[in-house]
Formats: structure tokens, sequence, C-alpha cells
């Protein structure tokens, strides 16, 4: 997985890119075919925003967390994300294949 972490007006130090990072490995344990991941950090005033784009195979992912403070912003992103991988991979499941194996051993 390929992950790009860019950010505006805000400088992206390294305990906040291992932050990110270790979040977002998660999302790969649910889903193998994850490729790339661009997260964007963002603070405007006091409003602080993550947003990331996820591809995976054939289809991108978009989620935006926007939180008082960057970590929390982070968090809330990364589930998203999670949640939204999931249901594009439940998605992926053909559920009638399963199906008919049942009815031809019973």
């Amino acid at each position: 997985m390929q992950l790009d972490i860019t950010g505006h007006h805000v400088e992206v130090t390294e305990p906040l890119r291992d932050y990110v990072i270790s979040k977002l490995e998660k999302i790969e344990r649910h889903f193998d075919l994850v490729s790339n991941v661009h997260c964007i950090l963002t603070v405007e005033k006091l409003r602080h925003k993550a947003e990331a784009t996820v591809s995976v195979n054939g289809a991108k992912i978009y989620a935006d967390a926007t939180e008082e403070g960057m970590y929390a912003a982070i968090d809330g992103l990364a589930d998203k994300l999670e949640r939204r991988v999931r249901k594009h991979k439940e998605k992926l499941v053909d559920h009638r294949a399963r199906d008919s194996d049942k009815r031809k051993i019973g």
C-alpha cells in the first residue's frame, strides 16, 4: 500500500505521519486490494480536517472528518474509511453463489 500524506497550512511532523500510518494500516487488514491512499490534513482557523481517498480494486473510496483537534480528526477519518471499505468488500462478495452450493448438498 502506497500512502501519500499532504498538509495544507500545517506541517506534517514525524509523529503526525506515524499516527496517520498506524491508523490507516487497519484498512489493509480488512481489504487486501488497497493500492493507494492519499491523505490530506488541513487546518483552517480552529477547524482541523483530515480527508483521504483510498484506491481499491477498481474503485475509489473517499472520506473526511472535521474536529477541533487533528488527532481526533484522524481517528474519525480512520473509522469512516474502515466502515466504507468493509461495505465495499461486502458488495463484491456474491452471496447467491454460497446459497446455490447449499441447495446442491441439501
